[in-house]
């Protein structure tokens, strides 16, 4: 009997996420340092070419529909409400960015960016989304990578 517990946890291991296996930090304990969040929400860096492509997808980030950005040029509507996201990455440090995509208000007093990372989110009053996050602690783990490739 011992045996078969100890390959059932061996196949709920092998299972197991990427992310799950990497100690993601849920939403509710991620922690703040003057608007930045220093460590990694996964443990493990992201990818910069998955981030472009969540930076530009319309049913995931969908940052473009408030931020331009040269890299991203042929994707249609760009938006103007937010910063141009060229050079990001030599205006903020990794963690800032981190901390201003998981909870932008920790950073913005005021600002209309929704918090990509938290399960309470005032941009998602829907039903259908309590209890959500926009991103998973991986997607933005992505976005920030991407965004640190884009340096003046």
């Amino acid at each position: 009997m011992p045996r078969k517990i100890c390959a059932a946890a061996i196949v709920t291991a092998i299972g197991l996420t990427g992310e799950a296996w990497a100690g993601t930090i849920s939403p509710d304990s991620v922690e703040f340092e003057d608007g930045a969040i220093a460590a990694s929400l996964t443990g493990v860096a992201g990818n910069a070419e998955t981030g472009r492509k969540v930076f530009a997808n319309r049913k995931q980030g969908n940052c473009l529909a408030c931020h331009q950005n040269e890299d991203l040029r042929a994707e249609p509507f760009h938006g103007e409400v937010g910063p141009m996201m060229d050079g990001v990455a030599d205006r903020w440090t990794e963690a800032e960015l981190r901390g201003i995509v998981v909870n932008s208000k920790m950073t913005f007093d005021g600002t209309i960016m929704p918090s990509f990372y938290r399960t309470t989110n005032g941009a998602r009053p829907l039903e259908k989304f309590e209890g959500k996050t926009i991103l998973t602690a991986e997607q933005v783990e992505d976005v920030v990578a991407y965004l640190l490739t884009l340096k003046d």
